[in-house]
């Protein structure tokens, strides 16, 4: 590490991964140079040329700043990386990806070392990172005055989104949409495999799967109104009875077609124990009741 690194730094930022470098990047190109330090010193090196500060060890690199932003594997890599590192009056904002639960044994761990700890939950890609009109944004839970103090700071990768004082929401809501985009995914998937063997091209299919997967996002705030209410009829135009019934169809369809159906099975067996269960007037929002243990 140069003497001049132990110059205080605006922040650290443990984790070079392709989001880490990218988050380092935007910071840079608003005149920040942020202390950095990854477990293959080479990333570390590449961001010297552009004004980052290499740290020789993590704990160098976490004595330079008082804000540290950490971008690691997981939430044991995080653990490793500062395991005996003095976190007394430092800021810790950790961007790894993990779950509600592990967020708030991690704040706790944090706090129990003398540090404030804010959890996020990135919503983009690392391409989407420094570039605003790209939508990208951060959910961050925790300490709410450590998020007010650098959310100057925190807002120039992305917009922000601080989701309460409960270290494990951050978490909560990114792994909720996650789940969400993955169900869509499963979905895509499916619609393409079906016309693989036919002579439709998946260039002509996809703008029209595309704007009919548009339209049915505003079935999202609809189940949320139901589920706030009770009420599972109110306003509905499909019932699950009927929706049940043509499953009937999509299935034969994937059979002709020579698709497996195994990523529309299970959500079809509940819609049909819903209905069995005498629900049959009700759209779709009431199998959340079933996935609720």
């Amino acid at each position: 590490m140069n003497d001049d690194t132990f110059e205080r730094s605006p922040l650290t930022v443990l984790g070079l991964g392709a989001m880490g470098t990218a988050l380092v990047r935007a910071w840079l190109a608003v005149g920040l140079k942020p202390t950095v330090w990854n477990r293959t010193p080479g990333k570390a090196e590449a961001l010297a040329s552009q004004g980052a500060r290499p740290a020789a060890t993590a704990a160098e690199a976490v004595a330079a700043s008082d804000l540290v932003v950490v971008c690691l594997l997981d939430d044991a890599s995080v653990v490793q990386a500062l395991d005996g590192i003095d976190l007394t009056g430092k800021d810790l904002v950790d961007l790894t990806t993990r779950t509600p639960a592990e967020a708030r044994t991690r704040a706790r761990w944090a706090e129990e070392r003398g540090a404030r700890f804010l959890d996020g939950g990135i919503m983009a890609v690392p391409p989407m990172i420094g570039v605003p009109e790209a939508g990208g944004y951060v959910f961050y839970s925790g300490s709410r005055a450590l998020f007010d103090e650098h959310r100057a700071t925190l807002s120039i990768p992305a917009g922000t989104e601080y989701t309460g004082e409960d270290p494990g929401a951050a978490s909560l809501h990114d792994v909720a949409l996650l789940s969400a985009m993955t169900g869509m995914f499963a979905g895509i998937a499916h619609a393409f495999a079906l016309i693989r063997k036919s002579d439709v091209a998946p260039t002509s299919l996809a703008p029209l799967l595309a704007g009919w997967l548009n339209a049915m996002t505003q079935s999202v705030q609809e189940q949320a109104e139901r589920l706030e209410s009770g009420d599972y009829t109110r306003g509905v135009v499909s019932n699950l009875a009927m929706m049940s019934e043509g499953n009937a169809t999509l299935l034969r369809t994937a059979q002709e077609q020579g698709v497996t159906p195994e990523l529309l099975a299970p959500f079809m067996a509940l819609m049909e124990r819903r209905v069995a269960d005498g629900h049959g007037e009700e759209d779709v929002t009431g199998v959340v009741e079933l996935l609720v243990r």
